[in-house]
């Protein structure tokens, strides 16, 4: 297998890998709507025994959202490497990339 057929390759699991994200999120943001309405419709401060109680709660349930935003960031972090790897650098862009015309001075 030559290295265009394994850029190919890299790129093409990549976009099947963001699929996937993509779908676990929009199904991770369904179980959420859920959640808020049923929070919003049950729970109520006198539901718990304390003002501590309840700080814990809503603790809790930002920890959960907070892991799920670290593994969407990481996982993109592996998508901006792979994407390094294929796509050809420029000597003279070190850290700035060409987004096709959008937002550079033209």
């Amino acid at each position: 297998m030559d290295r265009e057929q394994a850029y190919m390759r890299m790129l093409g699991a990549t976009a099947n890998m963001q699929w996937n994200v993509a779908i676990m999120l929009e199904a991770k943001a369904e179980e959420a709507e859920k959640a808020r309405n049923w929070i919003c419709n049950h729970i109520t401060a006198d539901s718990f025994n304390g003002d501590h109680l309840q700080l814990k709660q809503s603790i809790l349930m930002h920890d959960q959202i907070i892991e799920v935003l670290d593994g969407v960031n990481k996982m993109s972090q592996g998508i901006v490497s792979i994407l390094r790897a294929v796509l050809p650098q420029d000597s003279n862009d070190d850290d700035s990339m060409d987004y096709g015309g959008y937002g550079g001075s033209d």
